[in-house]
């Protein structure tokens, strides 16, 4: 896919499990973008109060008030998949990643394709050392300035 011409969505998922079945979409954050202008984002967490995970809980514990907070994962997706309609997806192509999105249509690519990274548990480190980024816990937001320098 060539990136300077086409829309596409960024996104990122944290679940509570790697299994969709066993488990909720904590966070799902994403970037509409066309060529390397941001059109629109997408921040959903499930409440917190639903999730008993104490890493996780710390995980997504930033910037609360820049999410939408809903019931259940049932929610997260639907509003996901409206927002994206049949855009292609570039995702962190981890197996948890894949299997929350296994219900969806969209063509999938590997963000780190375009980026000349492999998914490693330090992938993130090496992306913010490759491109000189200021570290943050908006990961969806590094991958974007990312592709923007690559592009």
């Amino acid at each position: 896919m060539d990136l300077k011409n086409s829309k596409y969505v960024i996104l990122e998922i944290i679940p509570t499990s790697s299994n969709s079945k066993k488990g909720d979409v904590a966070q799902l954050s994403a970037l509409k973008i066309n060529g390397i202008k941001l059109e629109e984002r997408f921040d959903y967490r499930l409440d917190k109060s639903l999730i008993n995970i104490p890493d996780i809980l710390n995980m997504i514990d930033y910037d609360n008030d820049s999410f939408k907070y809903v019931k259940n994962t049932k929610i997260i997706m639907s509003k996901f998949k409206k927002f994206i309609g049949d855009l292609p997806l570039l995702i962190i192509d981890n197996e948890y990643t894949k299997d929350y999105l296994s219900n969806l249509d969209n063509e999938k690519y590997s963000v780190f394709d375009y980026l000349g990274l492999d998914v490693t548990f330090d992938v993130f480190d090496n992306l913010i050392k490759k491109y000189n980024l200021e570290p943050s816990y908006h990961l969806v937001d590094l991958l974007y300035e990312a592709l923007i320098m690559e592009l």
